[in-house]
């Protein structure tokens, strides 16, 4: 029998131990082969054991199968020679079992198999070399291409599957065709066209939906101004509605504007008491201009109407009707007037009216652009074939010249209050209004600062005490004195102070001749402005600042003699005549 070192399996095979020796080497010379059974599966009998139909079968189902596979299987003949002990123990193990020709079955016998001899690489994964030399061989019946044809496919001729990495070779479909393989393609996995056709749809729905997002915020987001929000409401009006108007502001806060003042408040008188106008026959305005210079208090005098009317009150800007789309603007005015219509009486405050009311006839696209449907549509519903009983028109700007002159006609616009720049006595009221409120000093003359302030509006003057105010908080005083409202008053003029400015003695003195020169120039000049400050201390671009205190009267008339034009530029030129006085040319 063949050494335990000649064997490759061994285990229980179908319950019975066998044992299957190598396959002995081929030789030149032929030999018989015979096989030898076991006496004593040859003795058994049928009815001798139950395990005989399991055991003695497969034993003998596995020596046939041995046989037809392997021939010399179990071949007694031309044994090899057992293989020399390596050591003492091996020794003493051969002398204890010395090896014999015969074959036995014991509980120690191995079974035996060939392997399989194939050209074909182990595993799922081959390289690219290893593919190539497979189709080749013609061990290669098909490939299938992914649909980046960047890996493939394989099925072999064995029925084996594997992918394979494939590289940028375009001779591979040639090799391929010349090897009779069996070339397709995959289109992909079935739900990648579910995934495509969502991707297609995914730009427009995030592109509507930020539309109407945009939409939605415009009008003020849900549960604003016209509803819910939305896309149908694009064209609603903007304005802001007040059953009952709470502004803050009456007409005692109106100061240096008693004449326009005076003619709102008949207007507010018309809406609390209508009977006595109309026993007489009057009408009320339909419609208001405030016409005037900025900061002259057009909005205030529109604010203290509508805390003083007591009616609804519904306010704009006119720039609220421009829009890129055609016809929005024009919507949104009829959509304003219906909502004053239904609270009639009302008033209806349209605040820069020149960004809609501008001549017509001068836009582009032919007289046909946005601005002029909207101001049509104004036109109509100002005073139009159906008429506007019970709304009260209050518009404002500063630019009456450009206005269309049909908006300005009786009818629409009945009245045009002026209101200018206040006077002195305006002056002094308009700085006691904004007093209110503030720590004065004992030295503040009111009167003192008007006579020195005789362009200012009221936004001026309000804004020179707040300025005062804080150069009294920055040098930390409990009080606003005349230094501070002085200084605040250069500081609105002229710029900051300069006070790290870096300025030569020569230069100085040249400053102070400069100055001097226009003041006492001034002061020589017949019916000239008297001279009120001197400084040399730098503000903004100047070097040095000469004020005159101009007359009142002078402003008001906007008269100015000949004399005063030649006095204006002798002092203008004054400062440069001191300098060649001094320093010469």
């Amino acid at each position: 029998m063949a050494s335990a070192t000649n064997t490759i399996l061994s285990s229980n095979f179908f319950g019975s131990n066998i044992l299957l020796s190598t396959p002995t080497p081929k030789t030149h010379k032929p030999s018989r082969t015979r096989f030898i059974v076991p006496q004593s599966i040859l003795n058994k009998k049928p009815n001798s054991s139950t395990n005989f139909n399991l055991q003695s079968k497969a034993t003998l189902a596995a020596l046939l199968f041995s046989s037809l596979t392997t021939p010399h299987a179990l071949a007694d003949t031309d044994l090899p020679p057992p293989l020399p002990p390596q050591n003492p123990l091996q020794a003493e193990l051969v002398k204890q079992n010395p090896p014999t020709n015969s074959l036995t079955f014991s509980q120690s016998n191995v079974l035996t198999a060939p392997k399989p001899n194939s050209d074909l690489p182990e595993g799922s994964q081959w390289r690219y070399s290893e593919f190539l030399n497979a189709v080749k061989k013609g061990k290669v019946e098909r490939v299938r291409f992914s649909k980046d044809g960047g890996v493939l496919q394989l099925t072999a001729t064995d029925g084996r599957r594997a992918s394979v990495v494939v590289p940028n070779d375009p001779d591979l479909i040639d090799i391929l065709a010349m090897n009779g393989v069996d070339i397709s393609v995959s289109e992909g996995e079935g739900g990648n066209g579910l995934v495509g056709f969502i991707g297609n749809l995914l730009f427009p729905l995030l592109a509507f939906g930020g539309l109407f997002f945009l939409f939605r915020r415009s009008q003020g987001g849900p549960g604003g101004p016209g509803g819910l929000g939305g896309p149908m409401d694009f064209g609603r009006s903007k304005s802001k509605f007040q059953e009952v108007p709470e502004t803050g502001v009456s007409f005692a806060d109106v100061a240096g504007a008693d004449q326009a003042k005076l003619e709102l408040q008949e207007v507010v008188d018309f809406l609390k008491n209508p009977d006595k106008y109309t026993a007489l026959g009057a009408k009320i305005p339909k419609g208001c201009l405030l016409v005037g210079p900025p900061g002259t208090g057009k909005t205030l005098l529109a604010r203290a109407v509508a805390g003083e009317a007591g009616v609804p009150f519904f306010s704009c800007a006119a720039s609220e009707f421009v829009e890129l789309f055609v016809g929005v603007g024009a919507s949104r005015v009829r959509d304003l007037f219906e909502k004053a219509k239904a609270k009639a009486p009302c008033i209806v405050f349209i605040d820069e009216i020149d960004a809609v009311g501008r001549q017509r006839g001068a836009g582009l696209g032919g007289g046909n652009d946005e601005r002029e449907q909207t101001i049509n549509q104004l036109l109509t519903e100002m005073d139009g074939f159906s008429g506007n009983s019970g709304v009260i028109v209050l518009a404002a700007t500063n630019r009456p010249d450009v206005l269309d002159s049909a908006l300005l006609r009786p009818g629409r616009f009945d009245r045009q209050v002026t209101v200018d720049r206040p006077d002195v006595a305006g002056r002094v009221k308009i700085l006691q209004v904004h007093s209110r409120g503030k720590a004065l000093a004992k030295d503040v003359d009111f009167d003192k600062i008007a006579r020195r302030t005789p362009v200012f509006t009221g936004a001026d003057l309000q804004n020179l005490m707040n300025e005062a105010a804080i150069l009294a908080a920055r040098r930390e005083l409990k009080e606003i004195s005349k230094d501070e409202i002085a200084d605040a008053l250069e500081r609105i003029i002229a710029g900051p102070e300069k006070k790290n400015a870096v300025v030569s003695e020569e230069k100085k003195k040249l400053v102070a001749y400069h100055e001097a020169g226009h003041a006492l120039v001034g002061a020589l000049m017949p019916e000239y402005d008297p001279v009120a400050k001197i400084s040399i201390i730098p503000r903004g671009q100047a070097g040095g600042l000469t004020f005159f205190a101009p007359s009142e009267e002078r402003l008001e008339s906007g008269l100015y003699s000949r004399s005063y034009l030649e006095n204006q530029m002798a002092v203008a030129l004054g400062g440069r005549v001191a300098e060649e006085v001094i320093f010469g040319k």
